[in-house]
């Protein structure tokens, strides 16, 4: 019965189904892939113009980066020349050698290392301090004090009446000078406000005052652990204007012991002052002196930014998030 259900009407076997010749093999997971859509000629024109316009932009930017790094390992006869382009000419360290040995530079790096810890720690918690309680909406007159936040935003005192408050305190040609004056800025007090009204809402704090809580506790036991995403937003927005600070030291340190780093690249390269065992070569030998004080001028360069361009790779994204988060209304 078998054999004869197998056969067809004239008592021959039923041929089974032709296969393909060539089988499609499908990998567990895999998609398939989408069509590509093309777009028209002037979106395809579009991308063309962006490429070409990022691309030269970002040439414009990192050509002088790599000129000055490239002359600051070059002879200095071939820089003054202008035979520098692109690559180190006749690579040489005696610029950074004079560097290394010029006790100024490092005295100034030490001093711009303190301001930039110290003042940013400042800087932090007074912040911190100073954006939790506008954020709560039980808080009375939180709305005014935002307001004197904003107001310092648009309207500034100037320079001179700024000067004669820093004078009448008694913190000209003292650390404080750089510590204080600067220590809180009213953007940074807006995005931590922001941030504390959408990531901590006031059911969490009736929460904590129900199991006997009190603000300050409720703030340094709940508010900080999960705070560190602002708290970092914050240390790297100050830290990167202490290192860079530059006019406060000008304005209010006459004492060279105490300038940060940027005075002592503002005294190497804008007033051209520098010791003269510094970039002394040879006795009597002016262009060679001159020489190696162009030279040493892109050292110091290097030298100087050298910390910011490592770190910035690390902390870009915060830099991000800073603006995201000032970005939410609250």
């Amino acid at each position: 019965m078998s054999n004869l259900a197998a056969t067809g009407p004239e008592g021959a076997r039923a041929a089974p189904p032709a296969r393909s010749a060539t089988p499609r093999r499908r990998i567990r997971g895999s998609r398939p892939r989408q069509p590509r859509i093309r777009g028209s000629r002037a979106d395809q024109l579009y991308d063309v113009v962006n490429v070409v316009v990022l691309t030269v932009i970002a040439l414009g930017v990192l050509y002088p980066l790599v000129y000055i790094v490239s002359s600051s390992f070059s002879n200095p006869a071939a820089v003054t020349s202008g035979r520098v382009w692109l690559w180190p000419v006749e690579p040489s360290l005696i610029a950074y050698e004079r560097v290394y040995n010029y006790p100024t530079i490092w005295r100034g790096y030490a001093n711009t290392i303190f301001y930039t810890v110290f003042g940013t720690a400042i800087s932090v918690a007074l912040t911190l301090l100073a954006a939790y309680p506008v954020s709560r909406r039980r808080f009375r007159g939180r709305n005014i004090y935002m307001f004197l936040f904003v107001f310092t935003m648009i309207f500034d005192g100037g320079i001179i009446p700024t000067y004669l408050v820093v004078r009448g305190a008694g913190m000209i040609n003292t650390r404080w000078a750089m510590l204080i004056p600067t220590a809180v800025a009213a953007w940074n007090v807006i995005i931590t406000r922001t941030f504390f009204q959408v990531n901590v809402p006031d059911e969490l704090l009736e929460a904590a005052q129900i199991d006997g809580s009190s603000d300050m506790q409720f703030f340094w036991h709940v508010v900080l652990p999960i705070s560190g995403a602002i708290v970092a937003v914050n240390t790297l927005f100050y830290a990167v204007y202490k290192w860079n600070s530059f006019f406060e030291a000008f304005l209010y340190l006459n004492n060279q012991r105490l300038v940060p780093l940027q005075i002592v690249l503002r005294n190497i390269l804008v007033v051209n002052s520098m010791d003269a065992s510094l970039f002394a070569i040879s006795a009597g030998s002016d262009a060679a002196q001159s020489q190696l004080r162009e030279l040493i001028k892109f050292a110091v360069i290097v030298v100087a930014s050298v910390p910011v361009l490592m770190l910035y790779p690390f902390v870009q994204k915060y830099f991000v998030r800073g603006v995201l988060i000032g970005s939410i209304k609250g």
